[in-house]
């Protein structure tokens, strides 16, 4: 493959690298997927994450493999073994069904990066037309550059604006259990100089309640045909808070997110992970050791409780999706 480069992955023409996010936001290290077995692994790790990265991510693994002699059938099983490595995201099912029946793997891996860049090019400049001057803005989990090939979804909207000249506060949740939006989203907001806070997932009601949120805008692992969609866990809430109190909710994505074949929300299948995680982080345990606990990745958010969705291709309100508006666009 031809040299490329993001915040997350990157390629120097031989060997796939991957910024072990399990590891920020006080080491960046970069690790080998170039295997199909080692993608695997750091896509179930979370090592690398984010629904549209894990489909680019996926599809240069499969390229690599494919350019250092992988047999037909040994390609093919590798596809299908990577497809099966995280059941929410579509992306990288929609991504291993572009590298199944392609003719070059590798042209195609490396037209999939391009094209992911400008798909948030793409919500960048529609999203950020959504935010005004002083707006305080609420976010959840991490949908900048180490989510996707280019400069994000939900944060790479925020981003726009901000290099726009308008003055914005972004408040960003922690997001348990694994505090994607403490390591990740603080880190990349940081090296972006955008102003922001930290806060714990339970405290956005009482920022919504002081005024100090006027509009929420997060990403999505999956968009069904009618618009509802799951995102990290915790989302759900932070949608039910932000109607009660009347901030405007954006979820935002590229249109690889959307999965038309998927009618509505309770088709979505969400992911449960390790019961360890609730009870600690790393060596760091706060809960008795083996007390049960209940693990969902993902939660799904009603098309009633969006103001509207932020896509590539434009800026479309929860009546818009309810009328199908999606099987239009997404074609």
């Amino acid at each position: 493959m031809n040299p490329f480069e993001s915040l997350g992955l990157k390629h120097d023409g031989r060997t796939l690298w991957v910024l072990d996010q399990t590891q920020l936001p006080d080491a960046e290290v970069w690790l080998d997927g170039s295997e199909p077995e080692a993608m695997i692994a750091l896509i179930k790790r979370l090592a690398v994450r984010g629904a549209p990265l894990i489909g680019v991510a996926a599809a240069a693994c499969l390229a690599t493999f494919a350019r250092r002699g992988a047999s037909a059938t040994e390609y093919a099983t590798a596809c299908a073994a990577l497809r099966a490595a995280r059941p929410t995201a579509v992306n990288l099912m929609w991504a291993m069904d572009r590298m199944k029946g392609a003719g070059d793997p590798v042209a195609e891996a490396q037209a999939m990066f391009e094209e992911d860049v400008r798909l948030c090019e793409g919500m960048a400049q529609h999203g950020s037309a959504l935010i005004q001057d002083g707006e305080g803005l609420l976010t959840h989990c991490n949908t900048g550059g180490l989510a996707t090939a280019g400069i994000g979804t939900a944060l790479g909207v925020i981003r726009r604006a901000f290099e726009q000249g308008k003055r914005i506060h972004v408040y960003a949740d922690e997001t348990r259990p694994l505090l994607q939006g403490g390591r990740l989203t603080a880190w990349e907001l940081k090296k972006l100089g955008i102003p922001s806070t930290l806060v714990t997932d339970s405290m956005a009601a009482l920022l919504m309640r002081d005024g100090r949120i006027q509009r929420v805008l997060l990403g999505s692992d999956r968009v069904a045909a009618n618009g509802d969609f799951a995102n990290k866990v915790g989302t759900y809430g932070v949608a039910v808070q932000a109607r009660f109190h009347g901030v405007p909710f954006h979820p935002v994505a590229p249109f690889s997110t959307v999965d038309l074949a998927c009618p509505n929300g309770a088709a979505i299948p969400i992911e449960e992970r390790d019961p360890a995680e609730v009870r600690g982080y790393g060596a760091l345990r706060w809960a008795p050791e083996g007390m049960p606990t209940w693990n969902p990745s993902f939660d799904v958010t009603p098309v009633d409780l969006v103001t509207s969705l932020v896509l590539d291709r434009g800026v479309y309100s929860a009546a818009e999706l309810r009328s199908g508006v999606l099987r239009q666009v997404c074609l």
